[in-house]
């Protein structure tokens, strides 16, 4: 019998065999932390298939994803992996809750681009972390991680860029499978990311955030110009 593992605010995690998962991808948005949601129609189904294209193109790199395949739309099968609960966020331009809690202004571009580390945990609001408090909370792979995340930004900047798309900042997270091989895990999509066009236009969940467009159509457009770049 196929078990639950785990349900998440727009994701359900489904026991396939030992060392697989299914990853089931819900047609419903959240921002706040759930605080604001909506249920907009084919929306699991485009964020499943950007993250399978955007997977599978990492994985080109050599990058080790626990991505296998997309047996459906909605669906991807995944290497089970026991996710770490540190988020990691790249951030190449300033947006967001670094322009809320800082004195930067919206819209400086880093020389170098920032790597930040949050708690995943909803109930505490997904607090930012210093490196001094994750060496007290445990051991955890903080190296390794930046440089994978930082491997990551050059790809999918390269490749938003590509269809006319700014990276602004994504969210990352990471699992360890059976044998304790780190794996870049979770979903790749704009669901996790900010990404903006050249007139200043958020391609993302922002446009849900604020209440200024519909993500569903604006997600198949750019799953549609990524597919178009692959060919």
């Amino acid at each position: 019998m196929i078990s639950l593992l785990n349900e998440g605010k727009v994701k359900s995690v489904y026991e396939f065999e030992t060392d697989e998962v299914t990853i089931v991808y819900h047609d419903k948005v959240t921002a706040g932390n759930g605080r604001k949601v909506d249920f907009p129609e084919g929306k699991g189904a485009v964020c499943c298939k950007i993250s399978a294209l955007l997977f599978e193109l990492i994985g080109t790199y050599g990058i080790k994803t626990h991505y296998l395949d997309c047996p459906s739309d909605d669906t991807m099968r995944c290497t089970r992996a026991s996710i770490i609960p540190i988020e990691v966020v790249v951030r190449n331009v300033a947006a967001g809750s670094i322009v809320r809690e800082t004195t930067i202004k919206e819209g400086t571009k880093f020389d170098w681009p920032l790597v930040e580390y949050y708690l995943k945990d909803d109930e505490k609001d997904d607090p930012l972390l210093t490196e001094s408090r994750i060496w007290a909370m445990g051991t955890f792979p903080l190296r390794d991680m930046e440089q994978t995340a930082r491997e990551v930004n050059g790809i999918l900047s390269k490749t938003f860029l590509d269809i006319g798309l700014t990276l602004v900042d994504f969210k990352l997270e990471f699992g360890y499978d059976l044998e304790q091989n780190l794996l870049l895990a979770d979903e790749l999509s704009p669901d996790g990311m900010r990404l903006w066009a050249e007139d200043g236009k958020s391609f993302d969940k922002d446009l849900f955030r604020k209440d200024k467009g519909d993500i569903v159509e604006v997600y198949n457009s750019i799953l549609n110009d990524l597919q178009l770049r692959k060919m």
